[in-house]
Protein backbone atom coordinates (compact mmCIF):
# COMPACT_ATOMS: atom_id res chain seq x y z
CA UNK A 1 0.00 0.00 0.00
CA UNK A 2 2.98 2.55 0.63
CA UNK A 3 4.33 1.81 -2.50
CA UNK A 4 1.04 2.55 -4.39
CA UNK A 5 0.59 6.02 -2.06
CA UNK A 6 4.37 6.82 -3.38
CA UNK A 7 3.20 6.05 -6.95
CA UNK A 8 0.11 8.29 -7.20
CA UNK A 9 1.96 10.88 -5.15
CA UNK A 10 4.66 10.48 -7.43
CA UNK A 11 1.93 11.02 -10.40
CA UNK A 12 0.14 13.69 -8.78
CA UNK A 13 3.27 15.77 -8.39
CA UNK A 14 4.52 14.60 -12.51
CA UNK A 15 0.82 16.00 -13.49
CA UNK A 16 1.64 19.24 -11.28
CA UNK A 17 4.30 19.98 -12.94
CA UNK A 18 3.51 19.55 -16.15
CA UNK A 19 0.71 21.45 -15.89
CA UNK A 20 2.74 24.17 -14.52
CA UNK A 21 5.15 24.10 -17.62
CA UNK A 22 1.98 24.02 -19.51
CA UNK A 23 0.48 27.28 -17.99
CA UNK A 24 4.09 29.14 -17.44
CA UNK A 25 6.08 27.93 -19.97
CA UNK A 26 6.91 29.54 -23.68
CA UNK A 27 5.76 32.80 -22.58
CA UNK A 28 6.16 35.54 -25.04
CA UNK A 29 9.08 37.93 -25.52
CA UNK A 30 8.33 41.09 -23.61
CA UNK A 31 8.18 44.64 -25.75
CA UNK A 32 11.37 46.66 -25.50
CA UNK A 33 12.00 48.01 -21.97
CA UNK A 34 10.60 52.02 -21.29
CA UNK A 35 9.43 51.84 -24.64
CA UNK A 36 5.61 52.94 -25.46
CA UNK A 37 4.20 50.04 -26.40
CA UNK A 38 5.27 48.45 -23.75
CA UNK A 39 3.15 51.44 -21.06
CA UNK A 40 0.06 50.50 -23.38
CA UNK A 41 0.01 47.00 -22.44
CA UNK A 42 -0.26 47.82 -19.27
CA UNK A 43 -3.87 47.93 -17.46
CA UNK A 44 -5.59 50.99 -17.00
CA UNK A 45 -5.76 52.74 -13.34
CA UNK A 46 -9.74 51.50 -13.11
CA UNK A 47 -10.91 48.88 -10.89
CA UNK A 48 -12.67 46.60 -13.54
CA UNK A 49 -15.99 44.83 -12.53
CA UNK A 50 -17.79 42.18 -14.70
CA UNK A 51 -21.35 40.23 -14.55
CA UNK A 52 -23.23 37.61 -16.15
CA UNK A 53 -25.62 39.22 -18.84
CA UNK A 54 -28.59 37.85 -20.45
CA UNK A 55 -30.27 39.80 -23.09
CA UNK A 56 -33.77 38.39 -24.87
CA UNK A 57 -34.84 39.75 -28.08
CA UNK A 58 -38.62 38.63 -28.13
CA UNK A 59 -39.61 40.60 -31.29
CA UNK A 60 -37.17 38.36 -33.62
CA UNK A 61 -37.36 34.72 -33.76
CA UNK A 62 -34.31 32.23 -34.27
CA UNK A 63 -34.26 30.03 -36.88
CA UNK A 64 -34.36 26.11 -37.05
CA UNK A 65 -31.19 24.68 -37.30
CA UNK A 66 -30.59 21.07 -38.04
CA UNK A 67 -32.44 19.19 -35.25
CA UNK A 68 -33.17 22.49 -33.77
CA UNK A 69 -36.71 23.23 -33.99
CA UNK A 70 -36.10 26.86 -33.17
CA UNK A 71 -37.26 29.60 -31.34
CA UNK A 72 -39.87 32.80 -31.19
CA UNK A 73 -36.83 35.12 -29.65
CA UNK A 74 -32.85 35.30 -29.72
CA UNK A 75 -31.31 34.83 -26.63
CA UNK A 76 -28.09 36.01 -25.83
CA UNK A 77 -25.76 35.25 -22.64
CA UNK A 78 -22.31 36.49 -21.61
CA UNK A 79 -20.78 39.14 -19.62
CA UNK A 80 -20.43 42.86 -19.56
CA UNK A 81 -16.78 44.75 -17.78
CA UNK A 82 -17.38 47.47 -16.60
CA UNK A 83 -15.33 49.99 -14.64
CA UNK A 84 -15.91 49.64 -10.78
CA UNK A 85 -17.94 53.37 -10.39
CA UNK A 86 -19.29 56.14 -12.51
CA UNK A 87 -16.72 58.79 -11.29
CA UNK A 88 -15.26 59.07 -14.74
CA UNK A 89 -17.97 58.17 -16.35
CA UNK A 90 -20.32 58.17 -18.79
CA UNK A 91 -17.75 55.67 -20.65
CA UNK A 92 -17.38 54.33 -24.34
CA UNK A 93 -19.52 51.31 -24.98
CA UNK A 94 -17.28 48.58 -27.38
CA UNK A 95 -19.37 45.27 -28.74
CA UNK A 96 -17.19 42.43 -29.31
CA UNK A 97 -18.58 39.63 -31.63
CA UNK A 98 -17.00 36.20 -31.12
CA UNK A 99 -16.06 33.77 -34.61
CA UNK A 100 -17.66 30.81 -35.80
CA UNK A 101 -17.66 28.11 -33.52
CA UNK A 102 -15.51 30.42 -30.71
CA UNK A 103 -17.32 31.73 -27.56
CA UNK A 104 -17.66 35.27 -25.75
CA UNK A 105 -14.10 34.32 -23.74
CA UNK A 106 -12.37 34.81 -27.11
CA UNK A 107 -12.39 38.57 -26.54
CA UNK A 108 -12.54 38.83 -22.38
CA UNK A 109 -8.16 39.65 -22.25
CA UNK A 110 -9.56 42.27 -24.77
CA UNK A 111 -12.43 43.38 -22.78
CA UNK A 112 -10.95 43.12 -19.41
CA UNK A 113 -7.95 45.86 -20.51
CA UNK A 114 -10.71 47.91 -22.39
CA UNK A 115 -12.71 48.24 -19.25
CA UNK A 116 -9.45 49.14 -16.70
CA UNK A 117 -9.09 52.52 -19.46
CA UNK A 118 -12.68 53.37 -18.82
CA UNK A 119 -14.83 51.24 -21.08
CA UNK A 120 -17.97 49.65 -20.83
CA UNK A 121 -17.48 46.18 -22.87
CA UNK A 122 -20.08 43.58 -23.54
CA UNK A 123 -19.82 39.79 -25.68
CA UNK A 124 -22.16 37.57 -25.89
CA UNK A 125 -22.38 34.13 -27.47
CA UNK A 126 -24.55 34.58 -30.51
CA UNK A 127 -27.57 31.79 -31.20
CA UNK A 128 -26.03 29.62 -33.73
CA UNK A 129 -22.52 30.81 -34.48
CA UNK A 130 -21.12 29.66 -30.83
CA UNK A 131 -19.15 26.70 -29.98
CA UNK A 132 -22.30 25.03 -28.58
CA UNK A 133 -25.19 26.57 -31.29
CA UNK A 134 -28.11 24.48 -30.55
CA UNK A 135 -28.20 21.71 -34.31
CA UNK A 136 -24.46 22.73 -34.49
CA UNK A 137 -22.67 26.33 -35.72
CA UNK A 138 -24.72 27.74 -38.82
CA UNK A 139 -22.52 30.49 -40.32
CA UNK A 140 -25.45 32.20 -42.49
CA UNK A 141 -26.75 33.39 -38.89
CA UNK A 142 -24.35 36.20 -39.27
CA UNK A 143 -26.90 38.13 -41.10
CA UNK A 144 -29.12 38.10 -38.10
CA UNK A 145 -26.06 39.42 -35.83
CA UNK A 146 -25.86 43.55 -36.52
CA UNK A 147 -29.81 43.46 -35.23
CA UNK A 148 -28.24 41.76 -31.99
CA UNK A 149 -25.61 44.51 -31.57
CA UNK A 150 -28.41 47.05 -31.78
CA UNK A 151 -30.47 45.57 -29.37
CA UNK A 152 -27.86 45.06 -26.76
CA UNK A 153 -27.01 48.87 -27.51
CA UNK A 154 -30.61 50.18 -26.48
CA UNK A 155 -30.34 47.70 -23.48
CA UNK A 156 -27.15 48.62 -22.42
CA UNK A 157 -27.93 52.02 -22.71
CA UNK A 158 -31.55 51.86 -20.63
CA UNK A 159 -29.54 50.34 -17.89
CA UNK A 160 -27.06 53.25 -17.84
CA UNK A 161 -30.32 55.11 -17.34
CA UNK A 162 -31.69 53.00 -15.24
CA UNK A 163 -31.22 54.00 -11.47
CA UNK A 164 -29.41 51.45 -9.02
CA UNK A 165 -28.21 49.18 -12.11
CA UNK A 166 -24.65 48.22 -12.32
CA UNK A 167 -24.47 50.84 -14.98
CA UNK A 168 -25.70 53.34 -13.62
CA UNK A 169 -24.59 56.62 -15.61
CA UNK A 170 -21.75 54.38 -17.27
CA UNK A 171 -22.66 54.44 -20.87
CA UNK A 172 -21.89 57.16 -23.74
CA UNK A 173 -24.43 57.00 -26.46
CA UNK A 174 -22.21 58.98 -28.67
CA UNK A 175 -19.08 56.97 -27.83
CA UNK A 176 -19.79 53.64 -29.17
CA UNK A 177 -17.33 50.87 -31.39
CA UNK A 178 -17.68 47.54 -32.79
CA UNK A 179 -14.79 45.13 -32.64
CA UNK A 180 -14.58 41.15 -33.45
CA UNK A 181 -12.75 38.25 -34.71
CA UNK A 182 -13.16 36.48 -37.98
CA UNK A 183 -16.72 35.90 -38.25
CA UNK A 184 -17.18 38.71 -35.66
CA UNK A 185 -15.13 40.86 -37.72
CA UNK A 186 -17.42 40.56 -40.36
CA UNK A 187 -20.78 41.04 -37.89
CA UNK A 188 -18.42 44.18 -36.76
CA UNK A 189 -18.17 45.06 -40.74
CA UNK A 190 -21.98 44.26 -40.90
CA UNK A 191 -23.17 46.29 -38.48
CA UNK A 192 -20.94 49.82 -39.32
CA UNK A 193 -21.66 49.93 -43.03
CA UNK A 194 -24.25 47.61 -44.38
CA UNK A 195 -27.18 50.00 -45.96
CA UNK A 196 -29.73 47.94 -44.27
CA UNK A 197 -28.68 46.47 -41.42
CA UNK A 198 -25.99 48.97 -39.93
CA UNK A 199 -26.48 50.72 -36.83
CA UNK A 200 -25.76 54.47 -37.10
CA UNK A 201 -25.04 55.34 -33.69
CA UNK A 202 -21.46 53.24 -34.27
CA UNK A 203 -18.18 55.71 -34.43
CA UNK A 204 -15.27 53.27 -34.86
CA UNK A 205 -15.15 49.67 -36.24
CA UNK A 206 -12.03 47.31 -35.81
CA UNK A 207 -12.27 43.87 -37.64
CA UNK A 208 -10.04 41.50 -36.16
CA UNK A 209 -8.75 38.87 -39.23
CA UNK A 210 -12.71 39.65 -40.43
CA UNK A 211 -13.79 38.53 -43.91
CA UNK A 212 -13.91 40.65 -46.83
CA UNK A 213 -14.07 39.30 -49.82
CA UNK A 214 -17.98 39.17 -50.51
CA UNK A 215 -17.61 42.87 -50.48
CA UNK A 216 -17.08 45.37 -52.94
CA UNK A 217 -15.73 48.94 -52.50
CA UNK A 218 -19.25 50.42 -52.85
CA UNK A 219 -20.31 48.47 -49.99
CA UNK A 220 -18.14 50.95 -47.60
CA UNK A 221 -19.53 53.70 -48.82
CA UNK A 222 -22.80 53.67 -47.32
CA UNK A 223 -21.39 55.11 -43.79
CA UNK A 224 -18.58 56.76 -42.93
CA UNK A 225 -17.34 54.98 -40.35
CA UNK A 226 -13.61 54.80 -38.92
CA UNK A 227 -12.33 51.35 -39.86
CA UNK A 228 -9.13 49.63 -38.60
CA UNK A 229 -8.65 46.01 -39.99
CA UNK A 230 -5.72 43.80 -37.89
CA UNK A 231 -4.36 40.64 -39.62
CA UNK A 232 -1.69 38.14 -39.41
CA UNK A 233 -0.06 37.43 -42.76
CA UNK A 234 0.35 33.83 -42.86
CA UNK A 235 -3.99 33.41 -41.73
CA UNK A 236 -4.94 29.94 -42.75
CA UNK A 237 -8.84 30.44 -41.96
CA UNK A 238 -9.02 34.59 -43.64
CA UNK A 239 -6.23 34.88 -45.95
CA UNK A 240 -4.51 37.84 -46.07
CA UNK A 241 -3.84 38.94 -49.30
CA UNK A 242 -7.61 38.85 -50.32
CA UNK A 243 -9.44 39.94 -47.15
CA UNK A 244 -6.82 42.14 -45.41
CA UNK A 245 -4.95 44.26 -47.98
CA UNK A 246 -8.04 45.38 -50.57
CA UNK A 247 -9.46 46.80 -47.26
CA UNK A 248 -6.99 50.25 -48.05
CA UNK A 249 -8.06 50.02 -51.45
CA UNK A 250 -11.96 49.28 -50.86
CA UNK A 251 -12.46 51.62 -47.49
CA UNK A 252 -11.57 55.32 -47.49
CA UNK A 253 -9.70 56.37 -44.45
CA UNK A 254 -9.14 52.89 -43.49
CA UNK A 255 -6.04 51.34 -41.39
CA UNK A 256 -4.54 48.20 -41.76
CA UNK A 257 -2.18 46.37 -39.46
CA UNK A 258 -0.49 43.44 -40.43
CA UNK A 259 1.25 41.45 -37.73
CA UNK A 260 3.97 39.34 -39.69
CA UNK A 261 3.85 35.85 -38.49
CA UNK A 262 0.49 35.87 -37.29
CA UNK A 263 -1.93 33.14 -37.38
CA UNK A 264 -6.03 34.08 -37.37
CA UNK A 265 -6.19 31.59 -34.53
CA UNK A 266 -3.76 33.43 -32.52
CA UNK A 267 -6.08 36.34 -31.79
CA UNK A 268 -8.53 34.76 -29.58
CA UNK A 269 -7.94 34.75 -25.58
CA UNK A 270 -8.30 30.75 -25.62
CA UNK A 271 -6.14 29.97 -27.86
CA UNK A 272 -3.01 30.72 -24.89
CA UNK A 273 -2.36 26.92 -24.53
CA UNK A 274 -1.66 27.09 -27.94
CA UNK A 275 1.20 28.40 -28.21
CA UNK A 276 2.98 25.50 -28.02
CA UNK A 277 2.16 24.15 -31.16
CA UNK A 278 4.32 25.48 -34.73
CA UNK A 279 0.90 26.92 -35.77
CA UNK A 280 -2.51 27.10 -34.22
CA UNK A 281 -4.66 27.54 -37.22
CA UNK A 282 -3.99 23.63 -37.69
CA UNK A 283 -6.17 23.45 -34.86
CA UNK A 284 -8.58 26.41 -36.24
CA UNK A 285 -8.94 24.53 -39.11
CA UNK A 286 -9.91 21.05 -37.64
CA UNK A 287 -12.92 23.12 -35.75
CA UNK A 288 -14.43 25.22 -38.25
CA UNK A 289 -13.71 23.55 -41.74
CA UNK A 290 -16.15 20.81 -41.11
CA UNK A 291 -18.97 23.19 -39.73
CA UNK A 292 -18.66 25.82 -42.27
CA UNK A 293 -18.64 23.02 -45.59
CA UNK A 294 -21.34 21.62 -43.84
CA UNK A 295 -23.38 25.31 -43.72
CA UNK A 296 -22.51 26.12 -47.01
CA UNK A 297 -23.49 23.09 -48.67
CA UNK A 298 -27.12 23.34 -47.52
CA UNK A 299 -28.14 26.74 -49.29
CA UNK A 300 -25.73 27.68 -52.66
CA UNK A 301 -25.84 30.50 -53.27
CA UNK A 302 -25.90 32.59 -49.49
CA UNK A 303 -24.46 35.49 -50.31
CA UNK A 304 -27.78 36.54 -51.10
CA UNK A 305 -28.85 36.51 -47.94
CA UNK A 306 -26.46 39.79 -47.42
CA UNK A 307 -27.72 41.66 -49.88
CA UNK A 308 -27.47 42.73 -53.27
CA UNK A 309 -24.85 42.99 -55.84
CA UNK A 310 -26.25 46.85 -55.95
CA UNK A 311 -25.50 47.25 -52.27
CA UNK A 312 -21.82 46.23 -52.77
CA UNK A 313 -22.05 42.31 -52.34
CA UNK A 314 -19.67 40.20 -54.16
CA UNK A 315 -21.27 37.42 -55.17
CA UNK A 316 -18.40 35.79 -56.71
CA UNK A 317 -16.23 35.84 -53.92
CA UNK A 318 -14.26 32.31 -53.35
CA UNK A 319 -14.23 30.54 -50.20
CA UNK A 320 -10.25 29.75 -49.42
CA UNK A 321 -10.90 28.15 -46.27
CA UNK A 322 -7.71 26.31 -44.88
CA UNK A 323 -6.17 25.73 -48.35
CA UNK A 324 -2.68 26.87 -47.16
CA UNK A 325 -0.54 23.91 -47.28
CA UNK A 326 2.04 23.51 -45.67
CA UNK A 327 1.04 25.50 -42.94
CA UNK A 328 4.19 28.02 -41.76
CA UNK A 329 5.49 28.51 -38.18
CA UNK A 330 3.56 31.18 -36.59
CA UNK A 331 4.53 33.46 -33.79
CA UNK A 332 3.94 32.95 -30.15
CA UNK A 333 -0.21 33.36 -29.31
CA UNK A 334 0.78 35.13 -26.06
CA UNK A 335 2.99 38.04 -28.19
CA UNK A 336 -0.10 37.88 -30.80
CA UNK A 337 -2.54 38.83 -27.99
CA UNK A 338 0.09 41.62 -26.63
CA UNK A 339 0.17 42.91 -29.82
CA UNK A 340 -3.60 43.04 -30.34
CA UNK A 341 -4.10 44.27 -26.96
CA UNK A 342 -2.24 47.41 -28.02
CA UNK A 343 -3.73 48.31 -31.28
CA UNK A 344 -7.56 47.46 -29.73
CA UNK A 345 -6.87 49.92 -26.86
CA UNK A 346 -4.79 52.61 -29.23
CA UNK A 347 -7.20 52.55 -32.25
CA UNK A 348 -10.32 52.79 -29.64
CA UNK A 349 -8.41 56.09 -27.44
CA UNK A 350 -7.86 57.75 -30.55
CA UNK A 351 -11.47 58.26 -31.01
CA UNK A 352 -13.07 58.02 -27.61
CA UNK A 353 -10.37 58.86 -25.09
CA UNK A 354 -12.05 61.75 -23.01
CA UNK A 355 -9.77 64.49 -23.96
CA UNK A 356 -8.05 65.58 -27.41
CA UNK A 357 -4.37 64.90 -25.78
CA UNK A 358 -5.41 61.45 -25.20
CA UNK A 359 -7.05 60.92 -28.81
CA UNK A 360 -3.47 62.28 -30.17
CA UNK A 361 -1.31 60.13 -28.10
CA UNK A 362 -3.19 57.31 -29.62
CA UNK A 363 -3.07 58.25 -33.09
CA UNK A 364 0.55 59.12 -32.62
CA UNK A 365 1.13 55.61 -31.88
CA UNK A 366 -0.41 53.77 -34.07
CA UNK A 367 1.15 55.70 -37.15
CA UNK A 368 4.30 56.31 -36.12
CA UNK A 369 5.44 54.32 -33.42
CA UNK A 370 3.83 51.04 -32.71
CA UNK A 371 5.77 49.70 -36.43
CA UNK A 372 9.16 51.31 -35.04
CA UNK A 373 8.77 49.43 -31.57
CA UNK A 374 7.49 46.18 -32.47
CA UNK A 375 9.49 44.54 -35.88
CA UNK A 376 6.73 42.18 -36.82
CA UNK A 377 3.92 44.65 -37.14
CA UNK A 378 3.43 47.00 -40.06
CA UNK A 379 0.95 49.47 -40.11
CA UNK A 380 -0.64 51.65 -43.36
CA UNK A 381 -3.72 54.40 -43.60
CA UNK A 382 -5.43 54.98 -46.81
CA UNK A 383 -5.99 58.59 -45.77
CA UNK A 384 -8.03 59.65 -48.41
Amino acid sequence: MKKVLIALLGLVFIGGALSAVLANGRQAEPFPAGSVSESRLQPGGLTVLQYAATFVDDSRPTAANGDYAGDSSRRLEGQVWHPADNAGGPYPLIVYSHGFTSTWEGGAYLAQHMASLGYVVVAVNYPLTNFMAPGGPNVMDVVNQPADISFMIDRLIADSATAGHALEGMVDQSRIGLTGISLGGMTTTLASFHPEMRDERIGAALSIAGPTAMFTKKFFTHADVPFLMLAGDIDALVPYTSNAVPVLDKVAGSELVTVTGGSHTGFAGPAAPLRWLDNPDAIGCYMVRDNVDEALEEEEPWFDRIGTVEQGINYDAVNELCRMDPLPTAMNVLRQHMITTVVVSSFFQSHFAANAQERQAARDYLDKTLASELAEVSHQANRG
